[in-house]
């Protein structure tokens, strides 16, 4: 049966299938992105996209509200189980958005709040001056050990003291290794500050229970869904229940208007599968792949900021290779391989360029690829990278990326494809 979409809008038509092509044709290396399954496109693509909703369940500002509450009550249910939370808000339309919720939930405008810069793999939103994080507050940043590339809870534990900062932020969107959230709430409780956990990319390793918990350690974290988690795209807030009442007033209506039911139907979906043992298996396999990539790469002779990797992604400094990460990123995509360029630690080109590039895991475990594939995968990697020029070479690993890529279909295609619906009259 023909996807009705195309009858009623050809263009945005089109364009989604253009970019359904571009997902099956690639092997997705974003850390940042994975892939869906069925039942979550299924909810978020559901009538609930209608409903206003502000407020919460059972305290709405719109009346007809009765089966969205339930769904929400579905999401924050299994939220709680899935990470033993005592209070979880599901409404934040992103990490971005959860994560200025929660500062301006526990901060005054001027605070100091001190995190990982984004130029040694934090984030935007934990401090940088474009951002309002970092206009709203008073940023100030800790760093990484300058050789091993990693936490250094001495060195954090100095420069806390040093800046003594209304919130410490623990979480990151460029960092290998585990993180000790224990650790950190030590050093918070020190100097008197609250400690916030930025679990965006490792949430589903959380969940799975292959990575220390923030959950007992921060008073809040907050998290993506889309991530490890496999859910849509959208944010969440956990914390303590002492600042449940702050959080839920600084999303609505602090931050936010109406939450967007439909994602929240999706975030449920994901929650439920994420409480499944297969979803551990998932997981555990997503971290086998990454070691492996990491490897590989190691084996071709490229370098691994802070020497590998203990979860889902990982930092490849191209400073021996003498090119930017921007220039791998356009050559690697040029064969069907898709990455960001990423600063590495002390990066010495601009955030346009940077010196590296990230590689995850998630998306291409989620369409099956193990051991044997990320092998492969490295292997082209360091191909095209070392012959960054060579159009033959080029020719050739797009042929392998398309032979190989041609075995692992999208979650739930063809049933959802608007590329097979594309040709049909």
């Amino acid at each position: 049966m023909r996807n009705a979409l195309w009858d009623w809008d050809a263009e945005v038509a089109d364009a989604i299938a253009c970019e359904e092509r571009r997902q099956l044709g690639t092997i997705e290396l974003i850390a940042s992105e994975n892939f869906t399954s069925p039942a979550v496109m299924a909810a978020v693509g559901s009538v609930l996209t209608n409903k206003y909703a502000e407020g919460y369940p059972g305290r709405r500002y719109y009346g007809g509200c009765e089966c969205v509450d339930r769904v929400e009550e579905l999401a924050i249910a299994r939220a709680k189980q899935l990470f033993g939370a005592q209070h979880v808000n599901v409404q934040p339309h992103s990490g971005a958005q959860a994560n200025l919720a929660a500062m301006l939930a526990v901060l005054q405008p001027g605070d100091r709040i001190m995190g990982l810069s984004l130029r040694q793999g934090g984030h935007l939103t934990h401090g940088m001056d474009v951002n309002a994080s970092g206009r709203l507050f008073e940023p100030h940043f800790y760093t990484l050990h300058p050789e091993t590339e990693q936490l250094d809870y001495d060195l954090i534990r100095q420069q806390v003291h040093e800046v003594r900062p209304r919130l410490i932020i623990a979480g990151y969107s460029a960092y290998s290794r585990t993180i000790d959230f224990a650790r950190f709430r030590e050093i918070a409780d020190e100097v008197g500050a609250i400690l916030m956990a930025d679990i965006a990319h490792i949430a589903g390793i959380v969940a799975a229970g292959l990575h220390p918990t923030p959950v007992g350690a921060a008073q809040i974290i907050t998290t993506t869904t889309h991530k490890t988690l496999r859910g849509p795209r959208g944010g969440m807030i956990l914390c303590d229940a002492e600042y449940a009442a702050a959080i839920d007033k600084a999303v609505f209506p602090g931050t936010q208007g109406g939450p967007l039911m439909h994602i929240i139907a999706g975030k449920a979906v994901a929650f439920g599968e994420a409480l499944k043992p297969e979803f551990r298996v998932y997981i555990e396999r997503v971290l086998e792949n990454a070691r492996v990539l990491a490897e590989t790469l190691q084996s071709a002779g490229f370098r691994i900021v802070s020497g590998g990797t203990d979860n889902h992604l990982m930092l490849v400094d191209l400073t021996p290779l003498g090119i930017s990460g921007r220039k791998a990123e356009r050559a690697l995509d040029s064969v069907g391989i898709t990455v960001n360029k990423n600063a590495i630690p002390n990066d010495p080109r601009p955030p346009v360029q940077t010196s590296g590039i990230r590689l995850g895991t998630p998306a291409m475990t989620t369409r099956g690829f193990g051991p044997e594939e990320m092998r492969l995968t490295g292997r082209l990697i360091a191909d095209v990278l070392y012959n960054v020029d060579d159009e033959v070479v080029r020719e050739r690993v797009r042929a392998q990326v398309r032979e190989l890529v041609a075995q692992f279909p999208l979650p739930g295609a063809p049933a959802l494809s608007m590329v097979e619906h594309a040709t049909q009259d």
